[in-house]
């Protein structure tokens, strides 16, 4: 059991660094979620539109990033944003990187999926609530704030969650990027100190840990809004 001592010792020393580490891991995923929430909602009201061009446009934007691999979108927004950056501004982009580019792919990537969850929330409101929204003088715009989405965001946010407790696992890819990310920490400190098993397993049980608890506080709601 030597190696659990020096594990769990090395483990009060490496507090601060591996607290940061996860830090940016909420941090990507709390940003990603919300800014993919916004625009997946957007796309899916353009998917649901009677305009043609803008559901061509929200259907061509879910498939392509449905198909595809999100490690490779993480490694495309890793060089086109500083590219972007620097040809529209003729800056070099001083913050960092791998951070930036990950919540914006994370972003881009999650809306695609989010806006399938809404779309379908939205459609699960009965057709007589636009309807009476009308009658009562209401654009298209003011039934769906004031009359639909709440409706339709009450039942779907359990979807949501556990669409967001999907990121918060996938958020490990950044370490492809070198984004130091609780699991990257894990792996640099194991690495330096040669407790790299111990580190890594420990990072898993976090990561378990957080997502089963989630999930079950999500079936919780899931049976509470269904009543």
């Amino acid at each position: 059991m030597e190696w659990l001592t020096s594990f769990f010792s090395d483990l009060q020393q490496s507090g601060p660094a591996l607290w940061y580490g996860f830090s940016i891991t909420l941090k990507v995923v709390v940003i990603a979620t919300i800014g993919g929430i916004a625009i997946g909602t957007v796309l899916a009201m353009m998917r649901l539109s009677s305009i043609k061009i803008f559901n061509w446009i929200a259907q061509a934007y879910v498939d392509l990033f449905r198909s595809i691999p999100l490690l490779l979108v993480l490694m495309w927004f890793y060089f086109a944003v500083p590219f972007f950056y620097t040809a529209i501004t003729g800056q070099y982009l001083t913050i960092d990187t791998a951070l930036v580019s990950s919540i914006v792919a994370f972003m881009l990537f999650e809306a695609a999926y989010f806006s399938e969850i809404v779309r379908a929330g939205i459609q699960s409101i009965p057709k007589g609530q636009s309807a009476a929204a009308y009658a009562l003088g209401m654009s298209y715009s003011q039934s769906m704030r004031l009359i639909i989405l709440p409706q339709a965001f009450r039942k779907m946010t359990p979807l949501l969650l556990q669409q967001t407790i999907i990121l918060f696992q996938d958020s490990t890819m950044v370490y492809a990027i070198g984004l130091l990310d609780f699991f990257r920490t894990n792996y640099v400190r194991g690495d330096l100190m040669s407790l790299l098993t111990q580190y890594i397993l420990f990072a898993g049980l976090v990561y378990f840990t957080i997502s089963a608890l989630a999930t079950f506080a999500v079936k919780r709601l899931q049976r509470r809004l269904s009543v």
